[in-house]
């Protein structure tokens, strides 16, 4: 009987120490035990929203909400000429004619998967506090306004039905004081009928109030409940000491539902002072990094230069930068998370579609030396230096066919070159004194062509071919003994 008593003492202890394990506490001691999801690492490529009623009126960016109420600014003097005084015509007044009326998940979704892209995260709310789901936090969202449509919940669907992983973005912590310039002069900012969607509009260096905290956790964690999203990204300001403890509630939430789901979840935000490294991923915005990271990062950047809302004097990049630095960040185990802002009717602009469709064409002949890939020893060589960190991509150079990127799959190495070669390719790397190992085969992907190379001590000759079965670069398979 003590035996049998014994047992039973020894399998509680067993069974405790177990259920310890798996769930996470918000500490950062029990956050760390968090590991990256293999589909994350699979992916690479995933395409961003923003979408809200920042599109109505469409004028310099995304934060006209903000900037329409900031005196002697270009979007307040262009608010007085086409709408009016602010005490009459605020941003409120943009929601009615925020109708969505082409919108269509499932087309968004199809131009997606025709891109290539392996994970969607739209902006669930913005800075301007309006939510584009259906929350029972505040009736200002886009199910009881404006659409009149759970626009978060119908992509959530779509998203799941088309094989993609679905994420969100939260933006809400910034409303604290997105708004505040409206309470510097009349305004319907200082209208207590509209205070639930402008306030608090307090200034940047007041502390959140425990109120303001607790509510944004709440609708946190009413997104996860309500749609499951595989990845939650968060913007730069959720750094701020005071949300310390509900930053480590909502990522212990988030990593336990997702046991529950049997799930792989990510948490994305800007910096480490938000979240210590290895507890989430790593997120830069509109750059990347000069070297490989150990741990997998991500890179969330736009289609368009001037804004990641719809604007329609927009500029966009071209299909060749945006290929080559999917390549260049997936080569340094990042993922690329690309930005389309949609028309106030739900329309994708066709400069944003041209741009998806020439990267999912790419990838249709080279997406095997990039989905499922893993760094290898060195991300690459060449003559182009790339500028590292956070809004570099202004400072970025155009890469040239003698730039390579390196990517690892099974027994094979792809050598991914980021032009089309019109002359003989020199890789440096694989020469035989630096690899120390024979090159056995090299094929050019998507074509049947035999490819015509010599390896000698100094690199891997590869000689050029007639027809490249891609644009903008080129995929060399190798096989090593």
């Amino acid at each position: 009987m003590k035996r049998k008593a014994c047992i039973i003492f020894i399998s509680l202890i067993f069974f405790q120490t177990l259920t310890a394990q798996q769930v996470f506490q918000p500490t950062w001691e029990s956050l760390k035990q968090y590991s990256t999801p293999d589909w994350f690492q699979d992916a690479k490529f995933g395409i961003f929203i923003h979408w809200g009623v920042y599109s109505v009126p469409a004028f310099e960016n995304e934060w006209y909400p903000r900037s329409m109420y900031q005196q002697g600014s270009a979007a307040f003097k262009h608010h007085r000429e086409k709408y009016g005084d602010h005490k009459t015509f605020g941003y409120k007044d943009f929601i009615p004619m925020f109708k969505a009326e082409k919108f269509n998940a499932e087309e968004w979704l199809t131009l997606f998967k025709n891109a290539g892209a392996k994970y969607i995260v739209p902006v669930a709310e913005h800075h301007d506090g309006f939510a584009m789901y259906n929350t029972a936090l505040s009736k200002w969202n886009a199910s009881v306004m404006g659409p009149k449509r759970d626009i978060i919940g119908e992509l959530a669907t779509a998203t799941n039905k088309a094989g993609l992983v679905f994420g969100v973005s939260s933006h809400r912590i910034e409303h604290w004081w997105f708004m505040n310039g409206g309470r510097k002069f009349e305004s319907d900012v200082l209208n207590p009928e509209f205070q639930d969607f402008y306030g608090p509009a307090h200034e940047e260096n007041e502390t959140m109030s425990p109120e303001f905290m607790n509510d944004w956790l709440l609708r946190c964690t009413e997104l996860t409940d309500k749609y499951h999203p595989q990845l939650f990204w968060f913007d730069w300001w959720i750094e701020q000491p005071a949300l310390e403890p509900y930053r480590k509630s909502f990522a212990a939430y988030y990593y336990n539902k997702a046991r529950e789901w049997g799930k792989g979840v990510v948490i994305n935000n800007k910096y480490e002072k938000a979240y210590p490294e290895g507890t989430t991923v790593l997120d830069i915005e509109r750059g990347k990094l000069a070297d490989i990271r150990k741990l997998p990062w991500q890179t969330d950047d736009a289609a368009s230069y001037k804004s990641w809302g719809y604007i329609p004097e927009d500029s966009f990049k071209s299909v060749k930068y945006l290929v080559n630095n999917l390549v260049d960040i997936v080569s340094k185990n990042g993922c690329l998370l690309l930005n389309i802002g949609p028309r106030p009717d739900g329309s994708i602009p066709e400069e944003a579609k041209d741009r998806l469709l020439g990267i999912g064409k790419w990838l249709q002949v080279n997406g095997e030396a990039i989905y499922g890939t893993r760094p290898w020893k060195i991300f690459g060589e060449g003559p182009t230096q790339v500028a590292g960190g956070a809004f570099s991509d202004a400072k970025d150079k155009p890469f040239t066919a003698e730039d390579i990127r390196f990517t690892v799959k099974g027994e094979f190495l792809y050598a991914i070159s980021l032009d089309v070669p019109m002359k003989d390719l020199k890789i440096r790397a694989l020469g035989s004194s630096s690899l120390n190992r024979k090159i056995e085969t090299v094929e050019l992907l998507g074509s049947n062509e035999k490819i015509k190379w010599t390896q000698n001590n100094d690199g891997l000759l590869i000689r050029p071919v007639k027809n490249y079965p891609a644009e903008n670069a080129v995929v060399y398979k190798l096989k090593l003994n």
